[in-house]
């Protein structure tokens, strides 16, 4: 197992869009040319986003080029998690989550869930209208989703 870590930030209004968070649905048979053309139209689009999907795992539908790190170690892992509350933290919105104690007891948690083989995410308001994404996903098994492929391995 492995783990690759995800960020995204940018304007909550459309983190809220969640119909451009899931993968498109299969088309149902009957099922024409013109079905299967849209649906890879639509997966593809899917795959490009940036924005997190809804669920954790399935940032391993995504290109490769969206993984800002990848860990062999959860505790590795956890650290990157560390660095990116430390660097956004005087950003937060609410001062209880910019707490320094509390941001250490994510990472704990982060890795004691990772070593289980347990996803991670975490979502921060940065100003008003701002929001920031944080997520580490197990690949190759993912605990979840064991089906999916590792995106580094396509």
């Amino acid at each position: 197992m492995h783990i690759h870590a995800y960020s995204w930030l940018g304007e909550k209004e459309l983190f809220d869009r969640e119909a451009l968070r899931r993968p498109p649905d299969r088309p149902h048979p009957p099922v024409t040319a013109e079905d299967e053309e849209r649906y890879g139209t639509l997966l593809e689009t899917f795959r490009h986003s940036e924005l997190p999907p809804l669920e954790t795992s399935l940032w391993l539908l995504k290109t490769p080029a969206l993984i800002r790190a990848t860990f062999e170690e959860p505790k590795d892992a956890a650290a990157w998690l560390g660095r990116e509350l430390t660097e956004h933290a005087p950003g937060f919105l609410s001062h209880q989550e910019a707490d320094t104690a509390r941001q250490a007891r994510l990472v704990t948690t982060a890795t004691d869930r990772l070593t289980h083989g347990t996803d991670v995410s975490f979502g921060f308001y940065l100003g008003r209208t701002s929001f920031l994404s944080l997520a580490l996903v197990t690949c190759t098994p993912n605990h979840w989703t064991p089906s999916l492929p590792c995106p580094l391995v396509r």
